[in-house]
């Protein structure tokens, strides 16, 4: 939001300087982002062409002597080479003096030689102090210009601009009106509070008004017949140029102006342009618009429009058309207020990828009590500038504005800011910003009526920010933090503490974090059990990110594409983040998903002297699920592993870790040929998804203690035993029932050897096991041993079938 000095004390009577405006400014929550100065135009000097000769050596260039005044160089003449076709005996223009930067050009004038003729400084032109495009000539002020004089103050170049960044909850400062009231409110001035004169007009609007949506919330038409459209008065102009606008014409400019100065948008029509009726409604399919800035959008549904009979004049809310826009040939020109639901507005801009004033205005929420005050103060200056005469004001589709009221108990200030402010002082301030005091219940709380123009104070929290940025935020005193009383409980949550865990123990295992979008394509999210309606994103950001993820391995699964094919084909990569099931609250889980590809294993990957390492596989997805499992609480030694999986992983290569029969806590394996060549990508690859919520949460404990470390004194003590089995029996049910046998004698099973087919017959497989005994009373005697040995072939024979090998 931009504005200049002059054009705020318009409404702001006040004595205070620009550097005690702009830190008040920000100080209230309205960020100063830049103030210009305008020093720039502050060197230049209007000069009058005293002589002008031709060039000795140069057909277009003149030697002109030029009179500055007295403060410059003493008084002298100075000499001037110029090239411009207007430069002439007598003309009154502006002198750049060596030493003056030139904005239009960006060069700082010299004392030069042009084809062997000094020139100290230069006459300039409109385009070469940015004041317009003209170039065509040297600036021709009037003959009684006073010389000598800086042009800054004769053409009101020196007023500052100052522009400020507005946070989206103050609609009210998107005009300057509303920012002198805040400025007022903070004590840097009086308010000018200027009442807009109604005009009630002549005769009925000739142009009916018919609204079908619900986007539009009030629509105010008037015409005004007769007008003159020529170029709008130098003072508008100024102030639009310093803002950063082109003047256009009179009636355009007018609309413009209200714009910036009460925050009020509004539209002109060419009367003779509109064929019927205007019509409120939203767009349909091949609904088109050529519109102001000359480009052409085609319109849907989703976007609301005014159209007459001969189709949409404009984009409700954004931007007019070109087919109904007024020109210097314009003599009668329908004004148009409207009120536009903001949200509509805000959606509507960003799928034409339209920025406009307007649009900037209405999406923050315009005050809707001012609508018909802004056609009437358009109308005003449309008589003053242009003439003519007006119609009554067509009225249509208004809601009844119903303010809000909020109860401020007077505590609340203090006990969210830690400002000590009187009740009274308190309401001063509500008041001065134009809240209206209902209510007061002596000291303790009082009604407050929140204005028109404020839709986004909506609680007492609201109205205590009101207070304190008032006060000033630099008024709250800093405290230390209050001792805590006891020793901490727990702070993190069990989820939190799991994230934590599953990251390092990922991290220790040597993958990389990695953070990928939340969002996916369609396809993608088929092939790992998504893709529902549920989950279709209504406005999605890229159309290959328009499903939210039913898993975190796609976006992995692709990272590591991306890695590859810009040479990094071994990669370890990690991810603890959301995925999502359902839309509901339920439906989104916290995993910790991984992928491996290439060669890089836990032990390193690449190739090395002795051969090539070892392509990922099953089981070092294997491993790093079991490695998250059990640094996130997880009973490592009481998980099953069960050879199903979901259908986007290698069937047979693949499995799930479960707590109990039901209890799914983890997959892993290497991914299908399928669904790896659906990503795009290629190779070895093998990965696995931690269920963090799945897990039950442990019970507390009194004590974290450690317990006692029992060691063993006696030696242990190794048995082998070959048990043949039926080929489909998984060798963890094997292990699992040995270890059952005598578990305080036992202390680990471990598979050594595996063999199948020759004398076992089809269907058979020989798996050989290396039992651990750990005594801890005593030496076993053959005797204990052979004990031992009956019991874990027994075990083994009841559980699976299977027999020792002779």
């Amino acid at each position: 939001m931009k504005f200049t000095l002059s054009w705020l004390k318009d409404h702001l009577d006040t004595d205070a300087s620009l550097e005690e405006i702009t830190e008040r400014l920000t100080a209230i929550g309205l960020e100063v982002e830049d103030v210009d100065d305008r020093a720039v135009f502050k060197p230049f000097r209007i000069a009058r062409v005293l002589s002008a000769v031709p060039h000795p050596d140069a057909d277009k260039l003149r030697v002109l002597t030029v009179d500055a005044g007295p403060e410059v160089n003493d008084g002298k003449p100075l000499q001037v080479v110029c090239g411009a076709p207007n430069a002439r005996e007598g003309l009154v223009g502006v002198l750049g003096r060596p030493g003056d930067y030139v904005p239009g050009l960006d060069v700082t004038l010299g004392v030069g030689k042009i084809r062997g003729v000094e020139s100290y400084g230069m006459m300039c032109s409109e385009r070469e102090l940015q004041l317009s495009e003209e170039h065509d000539g040297i600036i021709d002020l009037p003959a009684d210009a006073p010389v000598g004089t800086r042009f800054a103050d004769y053409a009101d170049l020196a007023d500052p601009v100052i522009e400020i960044n507005l946070t989206p909850n103050h609609p009210e400062a998107t005009g300057v009106y509303g920012i002198a009231r805040d400025l007022a409110a903070s004590g840097l001035g009086t308010l000018k509070e200027t009442p807009v004169e109604r005009i009630e007009g002549e005769g009925e609007c000739p142009v009916r008004v018919r609204v079908e949506t619900d986007v539009c919330a009030g629509f105010a038409l008037r015409r005004v017949s007769g007008v003159s459209n020529g170029a709008s008065p130098l003072w508008m102009q100024k102030r639009l140029k310093a803002i950063g606008l082109r003047p256009i014409n009179a009636l355009v400019d007018i609309t413009n102006y209200i714009t910036f100065d009460r925050g009020r948008p509004l539209h002109v029509f060419d009367a003779a342009k509109v064929e019927g009726d205007l019509i409120v409604r939203q767009g349909r399919e091949g609904d088109e618009i050529l519109a102001l800035d000359g480009k052409t959008y085609a319109l849907g549904p989703d976007i609301c429009v005014i159209a007459d009979a001969n189709g949409v004049e404009s984009i409700a809310g954004i931007m007019g058309g070109e087919a109904s826009g007024c020109d210097e040939t314009t003599t009668d020109v329908l004004v148009e207020s409207a009120l536009w639901e903001p949200i509509s507005i805000a959606k509507a801009g960003r799928s034409l990828g339209i920025i406009t004033d307007a649009r900037y205005r209405f999406e923050r929420g315009v005050d809707p009590l001012f609508m018909e005050p802004g056609l009437d103060l358009a109308t005003r200056l449309i008589l003053d500038i242009c003439g003519g005469t007006p119609s009554k004001r067509s009225v249509e589709g208004v809601a009844e504005h119903v303010p809000g009221v909020v109860t401020l108990p007077f505590t609340e200030v203090n006990r969210l800011t830690g400002l000590d402010i009187a009740p009274e002082r308190q309401l001063e301030i509500l008041r001065n910003l134009g809240f209206t005091i209902r209510s007061q219940n002596g000291e303790d709380a009082a009604e407050i009526e929140i204005p028109s123009w404020r839709p986004d104070v909506a609680g007492k929290a609201d109205l205590v920010e009101e207070v304190m940025r008032i006060v000033g935020v630099d008024q709250i005193a800093s405290r230390p933090l209050a001792p805590l009383s006891g020793v901490n409980g727990r702070i993190l949550t069990t989820t939190q503490s799991r994230d934590r865990a599953a990251r390092r123990a990922l991290a220790a295992r040597g993958m990389a974090e990695a953070v990928t979008y939340s969002f996916i394509s369609k396809d993608h999210a088929e092939a790992f059990g998504g893709g529902s309606e549920a989950l279709r994103l209504a406005n999605p950001i890229a159309a290959d990110m328009s499903d939210m993820r039913p898993s975190l391995l796609p976006g992995l699964i692709a990272a590591a594409a991306r890695n590859f094919a810009r040479g990094y084909g071994d990669t370890a990569i990690f991810e603890v983040a959301a995925v999502y099931r359902g839309d509901q609250p339920a439906d989104q889980m916290r995993v910790a998903g991984g992928v491996r590809r290439g060669t890089a294993g836990l032990a390193g990957s690449g190739r090395a002297w002795d051969g090539a390492a070892p392509s990922v596989s099953v089981y070092d997805a294997k491993a790093d699920a079991l490695a998250a499992l059990e640094a996130v609480g997880a009973p490592a030694d009481k998980l099953m592993i069960d050879r199903e999986a979901s259908a986007w992983y290698h069937p047979g290569r693949s499995g799930r870790l479960k707590l109990g029969p039901k209890l799914v806590l983890a997959e892993f394996g290497e991914f299908h040929p399928k669904v790896l060549k659906k990503l795009g990508a290629a190779g070895a690859h093998a990965g696995f998804e931690v269920f963090l919520d799945a897990l039950p949460e442990a019970k507390r404990k009194a004590t974290k203690t450690k317990p006692v470390l029992a060691l063993s004194a006696l030696q242990p003590v190794r048995r082998d035993f070959a048990f043949v089995l039926p080929s489909d029996v998984e060798a963890e049910r094997l292990t699992k029932a040995a270890a059952a046998a005598d578990k305080t004698l036992i202390s680990e099973v471990r598979v050594f050897d595996v063999f199948a087919g020759g004398a076992l017959g089809e269907g058979r497989k020989s798996v050989a096991i290396e039992v651990t005994l750990q005594p801890s009373e005593k030496t076993l005697t053959e005797a204990d041993l052979e004990a031992v040995s009956t019991k874990i072939v027994a075990n083994v024979e009841t559980a699976t079938g299977g027999t020792l090998r002779a």
